[in-house]
This record gives C-alpha cells, sequence and structure tokens, in this order.
C-alpha cells in the first residue's frame, strides 16, 4: 500500500513539473511564452466557442439548385454539385426583440448627436401597408409591441441587416473582454466615438477604459501591458449574412438523410419527403411551416386552421429540422449576403463556398498610423486597388467577375454609336455615373459593363431593360406570402439590398475556425 502511495506521489509531481515546464518551439528549440527567450506568445485556445445564438453546421459537398421541376421556367439555379465549408448560423430569425436592442443601443451611443445613424438602421413599418388591405394595427404595433417580441424583425434592409451583425459582433466581443476583466464597463458617457468596435481594437485604437490587460513578455515592451491580439484566439469573427450556399445547405438539414457518405434522398424542404404536412404519425397532416396555401387562404378556416398564421408567426413555432434550425421555409424569406445573378455557377465559377461580392477592402493609414472617423470612431476603408500585382485577383472589385465585366459583356466596344448612346444617359443614371469614352471601354470602370449587360438597352437607351445591378442581393427560403414553391430550399428571388417589405428578414452567420468535423 505504501510503494502505490508513493509511485502515486511521484507520478503527481511528474505531472506537475510537466505543466510547468515552458513550452518549447520543435523548430529552433527556443521557449515560448517566455521573455528571457525573446517573449513569443503561444496561447492556450485551441477551440472556437460557439457565439450567443449560433448553431453548428458541419459542412461537406451537396447538390446546390433545384432538383424538382423549374415551373417558371426561369433557369437561374441548375443543380451542381459545391462544398460548404463548416460554419455557424442563427438557431432562429432575428427577432423584433433582437432589432430593437440593436436600436436600443445605437439611440444610447448616437442618437444625441448623430441621430441620422439611428434612422438610418430604424426598420420601415411602414412596410406592411398596402393599398387594398388593412394592416394598421402592424403598422403601429408589430415592431413596438411587446406581443410580438419573438416574432421575425421585417422591414429591415439588407445593409440595415448587415450593420446588425456589426454591432452583435462588437457587443458579444465587449462582454467577452469585460467578462475576462480586460476592459471597463461604463457606460454612464456613452458616446458613438467611444464605443467599442472590435476592429478597432484590433488596430490598437481603442478609446474606451482598459483594466486588467495582458501581460506583454517581449522584452523591448518595458514591462507595459498589452491589448488582446488576434493571435489570443480569445475574440469571435464577425457575424455576418449567410451566403447562398450555406443558406441552403442549412436548409437542407441533409445530416439526417445521410449514411456512410451517401446522401440517401435529396430533400425539397428542410424536412424529408415532398409534402408541406407531416407524415409523423402524432403530428399527422399538420402543416410544417407558415405559408399561403392558395389565393385568399393564408390560414385555413376557423375551427380547422392549417398552419394557423395568416402574416408572421414566432421564430420557433414549427419543427426545427435536422440541424435544429427553425422557418427555414416560411415565415418570412431571408437576406443572404450575394449579389444575385441568373447564372449561379458560371464557367469557371468556383465549387468551394461560392460567393458573389467580394470587395476586398483595408485600413487608410495616415502618418502610419489606422485613420479613424472622429464623429462615428470607427476605421476609415478603402479599396484595395493599389495591390493589383496579384495572380488571384486584379481589383478590389469583384462583383461583375465573369457576368457583367469587360470579359463578359455581349456588346462590341468598337460600336461607338451603341457607347455615345449610353454615355449620354449615364449621368442621369444613380446607378452609373457619367464617365468618358475612354473610361467606358476600358476594365476600369466595371459598373459601366454592368449597366450595359443589365440595366440599359444600348439601343434606345431610355429602355430599361433588367432589374439587375449590383445592388441586389439574393433571397432564400419562402414567406407567409408565398406558395410552396418558394419554400423549396433551391428556389431563389432577389431584391434590392437598399429596400425593405414585410415578408424578408434574416439571419446571422459566422465562420467556423480549425476542425471542420463537429466534436
Amino acid at each position: 500500500m505504501k510503494s502505490l502511495k508513493k509511485a502515486s506521489l511521484l507520478v503527481a509531481a511528474a505531472l506537475v513539473m510537466v505543466g510547468c515546464s515552458k513550452q518549447k518551439s520543435t523548430t529552433t528549440g527556443w521557449n515560448y511564452n517566455d521573455p528571457n527567450w525573446g517573449g513569443f506568445e503561444v496561447s492556450d485556445y485551441n477551440e472556437q466557442i460557439t457565439a450567443p445564438g449560433l448553431v453548428f453546421i458541419e459542412g461537406g459537398s451537396f447538390a446546390m439548385g433545384r432538383v424538382s421541376d423549374d415551373s417558371r421556367y426561369q433557369w437561374n439555379n441548375v443543380a451542381h454539385t459545391v462544398t460548404v465549408s463548416s460554419f455557424y448560423i442563427d438557431e432562429t430569425e432575428v427577432t423584433n426583440q433582437s432589432y430593437r436592442e440593436f436600436v436600443y443601443w445605437m439611440k444610447r451611443a448616437y442618437g444625441e448627436e448623430y441621430p441620422e445613424r439611428v434612422r438610418a438602421i430604424y426598420p420601415d413599418t411602414n412596410c406592411w401597408r398596402d393599398r387594398l388591405a388593412w394592416r394598421e394595427g402592424f403598422v403601429d404595433y408589430y415592431f413596438q409591441s411587446p406581443i410580438y417580441d419573438q416574432y421575425p424583425v421585417v422591414g429591415v434592409s439588407w445593409e440595415q441587416a448587415s450593420k446588425y451583425c456589426i454591432w452583435r459582433t462588437d457587443r458579444v466581443n465587449e462582454k467577452i473582454l469585460v467578462d475576462k476583466g480586460i476592459i471597463a464597463l461604463d457606460l454612464t458617457d456613452l458616446r458613438g466615438e467611444t464605443a467599442f468596435q472590435t476592429d478597432v481594437y484590433l488596430a490598437g485604437q481603442f478609446r474606451g477604459e482598459s483594466r486588467n490587460e495582458l501581460d506583454n513578455l517581449d522584452p523591448s515592451a518595458g514591462g507595459e501591458p498589452r491589448q488582446v491580439r488576434r493571435e489570443d484566439g480569445i475574440l469571435i469573427p464577425y457575424y455576418r449574412l449567410p451566403t447562398e450556399a450555406e443558406w441552403e445547405f442549412a436548409a437542407l438539414g441533409m445530416i439526417g438523410n445521410t449514411y456512410d457518405e451517401r446522401i440517401v434522398e435529396h430533400k425539397t424542404y428542410p424536412w424529408a419527403g415532398s409534402s408541406v404536412r407531416s407524415a409523423n404519425k402524432k403530428y399527422y397532416g399538420q402543416f410544417l411551416a407558415n405559408f399561403k396555401r392558395s389565393r385568399g387562404d393564408a390560414m385555413g378556416v376557423a375551427g380547422n386552421l392549417n398552419d394557423g398564421w395568416d402574416y408572421t408567426c414566432p421564430v420557433k413555432w414549427y419543427f426545427p429540422n435536422d440541424y435544429g434550425l427553425y422557418n427555414m421555409a416560411g415565415n418570412v424569406s431571408e437576406w443572404c449576403m450575394d449579389v444575385y445573378r441568373k447564372d449561379q455557377n458560371p464557367v469557371g465559377g468556383e465549387d468551394q463556398n461560392p460567393f458573389r461580392g467580394n470587395v476586398y477592402r483595408t485600413p487608410t493609414f495616415v502618418d502610419e498610423e489606422i485613420a479613424i472617423n472622429d464623429t462615428t470612431g470607427s476605421i476609415i476603408y478603402k479599396n484595395v486597388d493599389d495591390d493589383l500585382n496579384r495572380r488571384n485577383y486584379r481589383q478590389a472589385d469583384n462583383i461583375n467577375y465573369l457576368d457583367g465585366d469587360y470579359a463578359s459583356n455581349i456588346y462590341d466596344y468598337d460600336n461607338q454609336v451603341g457607347i455615345d448612346s449610353w454615355v449620354s444617359l449615364a449621368g442621369d443614371d444613380d446607378d452609373a455615373p457619367a464617365v468618358s469614352d475612354d473610361e467606358n471601354s476600358s476594365i476600369s470602370n466595371p459598373d459601366s459593363v454592368t449597366n450595359m449587360m443589365y440595366r440599359r438597352n444600348v439601343v434606345d437607351p431610355t429602355k430599361v431593360t433588367s432589374l439587375m445591378s449590383n445592388k441586389v442581393r439574393v433571397v432564400k427560403g419562402g414567406s407567409w406570402n408565398d406558395r410552396a414553391y418558394w419554400m423549396q430550399a433551391g428556389t431563389r428571388r432577389f431584391y434590392d439590398q437598399e429596400r425593405s417589405t414585410s415578408w424578408i428578414g434574416f439571419r446571422c452567420a459566422m465562420d467556423r475556425l480549425g476542425p471542420r468535423a463537429a466534436r
């Protein structure tokens, strides 16, 4: 017995010695996290936390696009195989309560000095109005009343939804640093320029009050503490809108019908089968989503309602899909991050994490310091058009690549008559700034090419021939105002990013860092 105790003590002592020993570089043999050996730091964080409201989505390959008849003959989503990396997405659509929290915080930070910033993010409650319908109750109460707290927010444009994502990122990261005692939470005299912003903090330009910052092991720092860096692994990545591929992948929830790397059935909806009613014996015949069954039939008849809701419903009302996501069909359609093009998968397009809408930006520097807007406290960004000596991209704005750029233009740039006709109108078009003939015939003005391809008839420029532009975004999922056709995960529509409606809401997503498989 004494020998066993002695052996246990020796093992424990050995473990303590191992735990106290310095990590060493397998490259150089030097100590990590040791100021006596240069102070190169290695963090213990090796797993991304699941941020509030999100669900982990294990990625993989799938057939993106429609798998049923295209009854509208749009041919804008022909099935093709792509791979989606693992990511996170909101369990539910963003609610009125969550968005009101956003508005409230923005009022506190900017309402007194910059009220226009608050007005810019407030939902358009008048979106409920219809010239031949009575909906004033929704106009007055839907966003404000606590009765609708857990209903999806609507009347929010793509641009407003994107601003919500930025705000949410900042609040979550701020709480992480406050909980760790790294920064102080002092909201008694909150102003926009002093409010915590993640990118500003990571740039070393935080204007708030610091508390117990991290030890700086760099000997040249003279013992001064330092702020958290990306290398520490403490802060979460940015909330954002999901890409179209991510949204569709998450909606299908094929993790529930996959066996030994084989997809047993390609789902049409977020649930199995081709019916919008439950096949479960316990709930047999019940509707699985909130939609309009036919013209004039939004919820059934009194005493026997079918889906039970004429307009929106609470975000957790129906059964979730196999990923645990609610209302990925019906209730409200949802904004995606992508710029819409009819050709979802152009020749030469990417088959891993496809996305159209990349505009690469970088901070602006003044006197070797990152420039900060004095009124908002935000970093001033610019396009990376001065970084063109590359092979993977040649310009910052890649929205038109392979569909709308110079190379894909179907018009004859040498036809000066057509060019002159278009140029004469360019100054009157908000989407096409007035430019010279030389600028029009060059690759340096991608917007002009887009307008020629999608917006204007070159022969008769007074005619608008398409709704397409670089400000039109993908909308997915169907809504309370749609038939079942639009609830299919593969269907796709578009809407102007500056406009809003009573049938479009949104949910947030986030990159998954590191391992792709669920642990």
